[in-house]
């Protein structure tokens, strides 16, 4: 399944009048969602943004982004 066939899923799922089926898209696009910021925060600071910068573009605190993201890149060695 390809990323538009999973898209068209998704919005048909939480739009459903049935509620088993509309909380099931809520957890894929909670789930998605995450996704979505580890890559593009990895990005980011790949290629040399601050945790400031990161921040204001996702609208949060710099200590937010930065407990949230520094010890897993720090696992994987991506952050010193």
């Amino acid at each position: 399944m390809g990323a538009e066939d999973t898209t068209a899923k998704l919005a048909g799922q939480v739009t459903s009048r049935d509620p088993a089926v509309g909380l099931q898209a809520v957890v894929a696009l909670r789930r998605l969602l995450e996704e979505l910021e580890r890559v593009h925060v990895d990005s980011a600071r790949d290629q040399g943004w601050s945790w400031q910068s990161i921040a204001s573009s996702l609208q949060v605190s710099r200590q937010s982004v930065h407990e949230k993201h520094a010890t897993r890149r720090k696992a994987t060695g991506k952050e010193e």
